[in-house]
């Protein structure tokens, strides 16, 4: 019965609707990174946690690759990484490939606590989908993918 009311609906309508629930994701999305953050230490900023998501999801690069790849001035980034370097989250070690270039990546330490601060945000996310059957789990990863498509 939704379906049919929003097959009614001007496109226009539509793209406001899809904005709105976009928007509600982001900021879902936004709070569960903050309570992982917190989760993971509360003593380090959530851009901080941002970075130690991007090197576990990612692997090891340069903190010129970090600052371009997380949208962060390098001046903050090489800030949060001294941090996160003290606290053992973080280490630097020689590029294989380039005896000058340094490559950051987390310690075993940082990699244990990211999977466990991680686990709560991927419970909240696996809650909210835990009516759908397969399909529609299946349908929604391929949507976001298309609208995540560059």
């Amino acid at each position: 019965m939704e379906y049919q009311q929003h097959r009614n609906k001007p496109r226009e309508e539509l793209e406001l609707e899809l904005g709105i629930q976009i928007n509600a994701l982001i900021s879902s999305a936004h709070a569960l990174n903050v309570r992982a953050a917190n989760l993971f230490d509360s003593s380090i900023q959530p851009a901080a946690f941002h970075i130690i998501r991007w090197l576990y999801s990612y692997g090891a690069t340069s903190a010129a690759g970090l600052a371009e790849s997380t949208a962060m001035d390098r001046s903050s980034v090489s800030r949060l990484i001294k941090q996160l370097e003290s606290l053992g989250y973080i280490r630097r070690e020689p590029s294989p490939t380039d005896g000058r270039a340094i490559l950051l990546s987390l310690t075993e330490y940082g990699y244990q606590q990211t999977t466990h601060a991680l686990k709560e945000k991927e419970t909240a996310f696996y809650e909210r989908s835990s009516k759908w059957n397969d399909v529609q789990i299946q349908d929604f990863i391929q949507m976001l993918k298309e609208f995540n498509a560059k």
